[in-house]
């Protein structure tokens, strides 16, 4: 091989690796390529995620509140309900009381 064979086979394999490299970028830039449409999608997708995430804060705060609020009732309920329960026992046992002094009344009268 002498040497413009030499240069003539070294042009050619530099001019397909060319070739090759200048393909793999032609593919690869039609397999990635983002069409105008694509991006709307995009940010309507990106609208939408924001307005589920707003709705979920909201969703989380009103349960936040909802939650406080029904803890301090059943607190309010459970107050009323030993209060309750203590007037009746006070009542059981002054109904006792009166029982058991009226008996004692009638069995001495």
């Amino acid at each position: 091989m002498n040497r413009i064979e030499f240069i003539i086979a070294t042009a050619i394999v530099l001019f397909v690796a060319f070739m090759l490299g200048w393909f793999a970028y032609w593919l690869l830039h039609k397999l990635t390529k983002v069409n105008v449409t694509d991006i709307g999608e995009f940010d309507r997708m990106a609208q939408s995620l924001h307005d589920a995430e707003e709705a979920r804060e909201q969703a989380i705060s009103y349960m936040q509140q909802r939650e406080a609020e029904l803890t301090n009732r059943l607190a309010q309920t459970e107050a009323e309900l030993k209060a309750a329960m203590e007037g009746l026992r006070d009542s059981r046992r002054e109904a006792d009381e009166l029982r058991t002094y009226i008996e004692s009344v009638n069995q001495a009268g």
